[in-house]
């Protein structure tokens, strides 16, 4: 699969030069779309035409637009999780934070609703973990 071997890659570059490649936000975006149902050459299609910059959702299917936020601890030292990136805008219909280990496997997944989100977190600055657990859950990897 296309994704093992982009994650093997970075983390053989992390293991090589100490810091990973930034694709975090690519494989998060993929696992989402995934977990929401759409296969892979549903995302495939959907992405060939798009950039790397997109103004509000990262993807959409089913007609909903997805905007997705993610989390990896590096693995090192003190690299847990404790700041989870906030939406920046409200165009999309639904967001979804999915939190991963140092190897990018997927840990846990939440998805909230905008207006849900929007009158939860507007006016915090910092978001935690915690935060985004508050929403539906989509994936808990059993401990």
């Amino acid at each position: 699969m296309l994704r093992d071997k982009l994650v093997d890659i970075a983390l053989e570059w992390q293991g090589r030069f100490g810091v990973s490649p930034q694709i975090t936000s690519t494989v998060s975006e993929y696992d989402a779309a995934i977990l929401v149902g759409m296969s892979e050459e549903e995302y495939s299609d959907y992405m060939k035409d798009k950039t790397a910059v997109s103004k509000g959702s990262d993807f959409a299917f089913n007609n909903i637009r997805y905007q997705v936020k993610a989390n990896r601890p590096s693995g090192k030292p003190g690299s847990f999780v404790t700041m989870v990136p906030k939406a920046t805008n409200y165009e999309w219909d639904k967001l979804i934070w999915i939190l991963y280990d140092k190897n990018y496997v997927m840990q846990e997944a939440w998805e909230w609703d905008v207006e849900d989100y929007k009158s939860k977190f507007d006016k915090i600055k910092r978001l935690s973990p915690l935060d985004y657990r508050k929403g539906k859950c989509l994936f808990i990897k059993n401990k």
